[in-house]
């Protein structure tokens, strides 16, 4: 028989006299491993929620459309004091035309004007945003219609008064009916529903994406807006690569359509996508570690647990201890016997605390409605971080009980 082999029934026998032990005092093993199990289960069950909310931020944020770039107005200042971006607009239609006729890089652009409106027709009235916008926004925005078209260019062009409805906007006015072909009134002027748009959701801010009306940029800047300045620019690029490219041949034109000094600051903003989703992200990923982390406290508190009562457990087979040492047993066969009873204790532990976290997680996205996503290295992370307390707060007890001199053991009463 090979030693390898030899090694393996042997620590096959250790296991198994570790199970026994833990058998035999199974209220004591358990209250020993509850705080593993605590740990364990907390940490997976709240690294589940935070990878759960990371998708769904991703997902929001896939939603607001295909390689986005936004343009918002800049700061203004008074008295050496910024009063925050937005607050210096100098956007127009002829920007967003500009970017149009002179970027490269850019394969569709859309100037965005805002006039929040009480909107009557069908079965009562809502209040929502309108939006202004040209035939290339379902296009930027990945967005379809489930019912009827988007307007066409010629409805732009002859700014007629027609709108698509967000699907909140279609079921508060027309609960259960296709609102195609029907009229709404906004601001007391009649436009004709040509379409209703696919179901977006939740934005990564929280806000109602399909609680929106969209019309003909120079229709509702005339009839609703009343104002020269816009409200953003959105653009999109073909390629994911061409992005912070892009992003840059934006700026540059728009500086010169606002005719710009090279020592004067932008009068704008220019966003990407990513810099959106990298905020985003960031600040769950730093929630996700520092719950993840809280939990973890859980696992050193377990450790210290199984530590004593393996400190408790070789003052109770002291007796044992000696006679198998008396017997020819090495000290480092009882260390190792000692140890690896402490990590089989930490793995039960950690085992059942993974059974725990996944419940749990399941559990909380079923009662809050939260996303959650198990992960399996965070699961693999917890037990070997369990095994690691095991041998970490096992290794003193087991030094404790390999030291004792056989023939003192032997009395010891």
């Amino acid at each position: 028989m090979s030693r390898s082999s030899l090694d393996l029934r042997v620590l096959a026998s250790m296991v198994r006299v570790a199970i026994d032990s833990i058998v035999r005092n199974r209220l004591r093993s358990f209250l020993t491993m509850l705080g593993i199990i605590i740990g364990v289960a907390a940490v997976v069950a709240l690294v589940a929620v935070g990878l759960g909310a990371q998708d769904q931020i991703q997902q929001s944020i896939d939603r607001l459309g295909t390689n986005l770039l936004v343009v918002t107005p800049g700061a203004s200042a008074q008295g050496g004091v910024s009063r925050g971006a937005g607050s210096f607009n100098r956007l127009t239609q002829e920007d967003a035309e500009s970017l149009q006729r002179e970027s490269v890089l850019l394969s569709a652009v859309s100037p965005v004007v805002v006039a929040p409106s009480q909107v009557i027709g069908g079965e009562g009235n809502w209040r929502t945003g309108v939006l202004g916008v040209s035939t290339s926004y379902p296009l930027i925005r990945n967005w379809q219609t489930t019912s009827g078209t988007f307007f066409s260019e010629e409805d732009a062009r002859a700014r007629r008064k027609v709108a698509v409805l967000g699907v909140t906007v279609a079921e508060q006015l027309f609960p259960g009916a296709d609102p195609v072909g029907e009229t709404v009134q906004l601001r007391n002027v009649p436009f004709r529903v040509v379409g209703v748009l696919e179901k977006k959701g939740q934005s990564a801010d929280g806000s109602d994406q399909d609680d929106v009306i969209l019309a003909p940029v120079d229709t509702v800047q005339t009839r609703l807006a009343g104002r020269k300045f816009i409200a953003q620019i959105l653009a999109s690029t073909s390629s994911p690569d061409d992005v912070a490219a892009a992003q840059q041949e934006m700026a540059q034109i728009l500086r010169q359509s606002h005719r710009l000094a090279d020592w004067e600051e932008d009068d704008f903003t220019v966003r990407n996508q990513t810099q959106i989703a990298e905020a985003a992200q960031g600040t769950t990923e730093v929630m996700t570690l520092l719950l993840a982390s809280i939990a973890g406290i859980s696992l050193l508190v377990g450790g210290i647990g199984i530590m004593n009562i393996m400190l408790v457990s070789v003052t109770e087979r002291t007796g044992e201890i000696g006679l198998r040492l008396a017997l020819g047993a090495r000290a480092r066969d009882v260390l190792t016997q000692f140890l690896v009873e402490s990590v089989v204790m930490s793995l039960l532990g950690g085992l059942l605390g993974v059974g725990l976290g996944v419940a749990g997680a399941a559990t909380l996205g079923a009662f809050t409605g939260w996303a959650t996503e198990v992960s399996s290295p965070a699961v693999v992370l917890a037990l070997a971080f369990s095994a690691a307390v095991g041998i970490f707060f096992g290794w003193y007890p087991a030094q404790r009980a390999a030291g004792l001199d056989p023939i003192a053991a032997l009395r010891y009463e």
